[in-house]
Parts: C-alpha cells; structure tokens; sequence
C-alpha cells in the first residue's frame, strides 16, 4: 500500500502541477472561457488512463488462459513500468526549472489556433501521466493477495497530490519541489527496483530465464510472515523471504548504478550576468 500511495502521489502531484499551470496562464490571460477545454481535455485522459489500465487486468486474467502467458504478459508489463519509472524520474529533474515556461508557451500557441487544441493540450499533458500510473500500479501489485488495499492507496496518493496542488495554487502555501521530487524519485527508484526483480521471476516462471530454484538466500526463517515489517519491505521493496541469483542480480544491477546516478550533484547553471 505504501508504494502505490507513493505512485499516485508522485505521478498525480505532476499531473496536478501541469494542469494547475495552465489554469493559471488562463485565468491571467484573461481566457477563463477556455477552462471549459481544459477540464474536458483532462477528465478524457483520466478516462483513458482507467480504462488502460483496466485493458491490462482483463488481458492477463480473461485473454490469456495459460499460465506461462499470464506470467510473461506480467514480466514483459513490469518491465515497461521500470522503463518509465526510470524515465520519468529523470526527466521531471532535468526539466522541473523549465516545465512551467514550456506549457505556457505550448498553450499560448494552442490558444492561437482554438479550443479543441487547447483540450488536445491539456489531455496530452495530463495522459502521460496516467497511462504511465496505470502500467506502474499493475506492475506494482502484482503477486498481492489483493488489489483493493493497493487501489485504495494509490487513490489515496492521488488525493492528497490534488489537495496539495490545490493548496499552492489557491494559497500561499509552497513546497520545495526539488526536495519532494528527491525523496520520492530515491524511494520510486527502489519500487523500480523491486519491480524488475519480479518481472525476472514472472520470466523464470515462464521458462524464459532459467534459475528458478537457484536460490541466492533464503531468510524464511527470520522473516515473520505476519508481521509489518515484512509486509513492509515485501511491498514496498520486494523484498522476498527467498529469491533466486538471477533475481537477487537483476535488483543490484538496477538499483545501486540508477540510484547512484540519480543521488549524484548535477552542476547547477551559472547565473546570469547582471545589467
């Protein structure tokens, strides 16, 4: 519960930030009377998004009968979760200074030729995020005992990002997004992590990648299944009682170099000359 309430905190706080943007720019531009277009826009690729993501439930449990299917579909998915996990992470910290004048600029000329490009705008801005919360979360969850639990979380997360949004739209209330998108970015790289390490079990158990009984620990006996710190890192990490060598490598090779790289100080821009 607590990965996905991160998820749908994190990708929903983008997605919030981006329409919050663009309902700011046209409240000072004096164009209120093209909101219309942009709620439209934004509820279609909420839409879209809920509907993908229902797509890949019924694909794995009504489309697929056999098992080695279902356990490829779910290892191929959760590989493309880590993909845009990974880049997503990156991309909001390279272009988290420039985000803003972007959309501005993207909506100025969006305004230039009508409504239905501004509703085309705000879906594009708002359906990335979406379709990428939906692979995330079914690749998350995967193996839980129950999907309630984890929606229930994520819509949670989502929740509290718009309530966020909201506070520093209509308030004087800020965040230190840097900060936020740090924290959350380390943390969704260790989900990401642990999401790769299952999507080489699901490979293993479709006998494309062999090694399933090579297992590199076995802490069964150490770990209770009852209690919350192992539901904890099982969750949140992936953190298994046991886990085979190619599993156990899978989530070293990830996680350690990405999270280095990411931890790692970029050299912020030189300021600009003064007049």
């Amino acid at each position: 519960m607590l990965a996905t309430y991160l998820i749908g905190l994190r990708e929903g706080l983008e997605a919030t930030l981006v329409v919050s943007i663009l309902i700011a720019f046209l409240v000072k531009s004096q164009r209120k009377d093209r909101l219309v277009q942009v709620w439209a826009g934004v509820a279609l690729a909420v839409a879209l998004s809920v509907f993908f993501g229902w797509l890949l439930s019924y694909t794995e449990t009504t489309l697929l009968q056999k098992y080695e299917q279902r356990e490829l579909f779910e290892a191929v998915t959760s590989v493309l979760a880590v993909g845009f996990v990974t880049w997503m992470i990156f991309w909001m910290r390279r272009a988290a200074r420039s985000i803003a004048g972007e959309l501005r600029t993207k909506l100025h000329d969006a305004l230039a030729v009508g409504s239905v490009a501004v509703g085309v705008m705000a879906f594009l801005a708002v359906v990335r995020e979406g379709l990428e919360t939906s692979l995330i979360f079914y690749s998350a969850v995967q193996g839980a005992s129950s999907n309630t639990k984890p929606l229930l979380a994520l819509i949670a997360g989502i929740l509290s990002a718009v309530v966020i949004g909201w506070l520093m739209y209509a308030t004087a209330i800020r965040i230190n997004l840097a900060v936020f998108f740090s924290w959350t970015g380390a943390l969704l790289i260790l989900v990401a992590a642990g999401i790769f390490k299952y999507a080489v079990h699901d490979f293993q158990e479709s006998n494309v990648l062999p090694g399933l009984n090579n297992l590199a620990y076995d802490i069964s006996g150490a770990l209770d299944p009852g209690a919350w710190y192992t539901a904890l890192l099982t969750g949140m990490f992936n953190v298994t009682p046991t886990a085979s060598v190619l599993e156990t490598i899978a989530w070293a090779a990830y996680g350690i170099p990405v999270l280095v790289i990411f931890l790692w100080p970029t050299p912020q821009p030189a300021p600009a000359p003064q007049p």
